[in-house]
């Protein structure tokens, strides 16, 4: 993919921070907006606050992300000086109900932002500081208060979040996917949807070399993707000079090496199942934050094999079947299959960096960090154009 990537995150930023994401998940599974957390690697941690809203900015041109600062100086800066648009920050239950904050969480409102109370505080807060928080975040098995919208934050698993909605939460920061897919008895016989099978088919016949007749005529049997394939090509995160106009001359542009991430993008975003929403939105960033990791080495063909990667590691979850079995109907290279299958490889250690993120784990982030050798800004700098991008291609 051509890098299309704002000034602002063309280097490596916050180095002071390690940065972790999350969906904002609604009750019909659609994701409203990311959550990024910023967690100071050490208490003295200082953070260039200009340097901060810039990233931000160049991230979300239109606003909207919710901003989750875990340290005091952080979410301090943020209040007295906020993004230019319109972004939600989440705040302490502590800081809100101080009169010291009172002042900049009420001109939060004025100026388009919105606010998220994390937890409850001990005492009604002032009028004019809880009109900004709508929402209440709060971990799993804690109730709201009347008229306020619960969020739960930090839930794991599918199940976790179906019990967050039937405990009345409106919506669930977390991911639905907790370690490896445990097949279910039977899944390994199951086929592969049938919606999906086309793909499948095309990557099979691209990885074979076959004539672009052959591959048309395989992708002229659903439409529907033939369109998604051209959106996706012709979006601003993948920056081609000319609109694409039709398979072949798609291919044309690209060649067959190419065309194969395309393709593997499309398997792991075409599922009709909404509850797949989730999973369709971690395994875009997966691949994308894979790729941006990767974007220092030499080698084209290794940066595709990781974006291969970062997309292919939630196949299990999402079509139901484990990897071993997965994977020996859908091609991928040798290297992919290493990590994926036998949990070895050398993707293996950028795949688990990209877990820590999702994890927002300090300690595994900065143990997955040292062991490849990337400083914390090098990192954040990967993860930011990484969600960047995947807005574009949304």
């Amino acid at each position: 993919m051509p890098d299309n990537i704002p000034a602002a995150l063309d280097h490596a930023i916050l180095p002071g921070v390690a940065l972790g994401y999350a969906p904002v998940i609604d009750r019909q599974r659609a994701i409203t907006t990311t959550r990024l957390t910023l967690v100071p690697l050490r208490a003295d941690a200082r953070t260039d606050h200009a340097e901060l809203l810039a990233a931000l900015a160049a991230t979300w041109p239109q606003g909207g992300a919710v901003i989750s600062p875990q340290g005091e100086a952080l979410l301090t800066a943020l209040l007295a000086q906020p993004p230019a648009e319109p972004t939600q920050i989440e705040v302490p239950a502590f800081i809100a109900a101080d009169p010291a904050y009172a002042e900049a969480i009420a001109a939060l409102k004025a100026a388009g932002h919105s606010g998220l109370l994390k937890g409850l505080p001990n005492a009604p807060l002032p009028a004019a500081v809880a009109a900004i928080f709508k929402q209440v975040v709060l971990e799993p098995g804690q109730a709201a208060p009347a008229g306020v919208a619960l969020v739960h934050a930090g839930v794991r698993g599918a199940d976790a979040i179906e019990a967050s909605f039937q405990a009345g939460a409106q919506s669930a920061i977390g991911w639905p996917m907790e370690g490896v897919y445990d097949a279910a008895p039977g899944a390994g016989k199951t086929d592969i949807a049938a919606d999906l099978q086309v793909i499948v088919e095309l990557m099979a016949r691209v990885d074979e070399g076959e004539d672009v007749e052959r591959l048309e005529q395989t992708l002229k049997r659903d439409p529907s993707l033939a369109f998604k394939l051209l959106r996706y090509m012709n979006s601003a995160a993948f920056g081609l000079p000319v609109e694409v106009s039709s398979f072949r001359h798609a291919i044309m542009l690209l060649g067959y090496a190419r065309l194969r991430r395309w393709l593997a993008l499309l398997l792991t975003t075409a599922s009709k199942d909404h509850s797949m929403r989730p999973i369709m939105y971690g395994a875009l960033r997966r691949g994308l934050l894979m790729e941006e990791l990767a974007a220092g080495m030499e080698e084209r063909e290794m940066r595709d094999e990781m974006f291969i990667c970062g997309l292919f590691s939630l196949l299990d979850h999402m079509l139901k079947q484990p990897f071993e079995k997965l994977l020996q109907s859908i091609p991928v290279p040798e290297r992919v299959r290493q990590a994926l299958v036998e949990g070895g490889g050398p993707f293996l250690p950028y795949l688990e960096l990209v877990r820590a993120i999702e994890s927002e784990s300090v300690f595994d982030y900065r143990e997955r960090a040292d062991a490849l050798m990337l400083g914390a800004g090098e990192v954040n700098a990967c993860v930011l154009r990484a969600l960047h991008k995947a807005t574009q291609l949304e």
